[in-house]
């Protein structure tokens, strides 16, 4: 009886130091785009397996870069996050624990929409998991935190304004 309490003791251990882990996070995929043109290319050349996983190592990747390797090193903790294919307006945009991505824009994207797709995976995953300075820290400053995740990933976007042009400091 002893040998089987101490394994039922294990057990509840191991399992409480798992739970608390950043392996923890439950990412959950709606593709609300059906057969639109952007819902059928997200379905073949994206799907929602790459989803999951770019979701997990996109939080994998945010916590190294950002050295937050335990629960107990983040700031933020949501215990599950959302992603939202739709047809609308614009590209991405995160709302709490939710990120939307507008599936017109991944029919229109001309190019491997696969590493585009990550890499607004991981920009949006940044505004999921960073503070926002309680609503007081400029706009710039916030996205320019998740610009720079998603170009410290290798996924920067084909386009953007290359180093050296644009015309303002913050364009290249």
């Amino acid at each position: 009886m002893a040998k089987h309490m101490l394994l039922l003791s294990s057990l509840v251990i191991l399992s409480t130091i798992s739970c608390h882990g950043i392996d923890a996070v439950d990412f959950f995929m709606n593709n609300n785009a059906g057969n639109s043109a952007g819902g059928v290319r997200f379905s073949g050349e994206i799907s929602l397996n790459y989803s999951r996983r770019t979701l997990a190592s996109a939080t994998e990747f945010i916590g190294k870069i950002f050295q937050q390797t335990t629960l107990a090193d983040w700031k933020k903790y949501v215990r599950n996050v959302t992603l939202i294919i739709e047809n609308g307006e614009g590209v991405t945009f995160s709302s709490k624990n939710k990120i939307h991505l507008n599936a017109n824009y991944l029919a229109e994207f001309d190019g491997n929409v696969s590493w585009e797709f990550a890499g607004l995976i991981y920009l949006e995953m940044t505004h999921i998991w960073k503070w926002k300075g309680k609503g007081q820290a400029p706009g710039g400053l916030i996205e320019g935190i998740a610009d720079f995740v998603r170009l410290k990933s290798g996924l920067a976007s084909s386009l953007w304004v290359r180093s050296g042009e644009g015309d303002w400091w913050d364009q290249g």
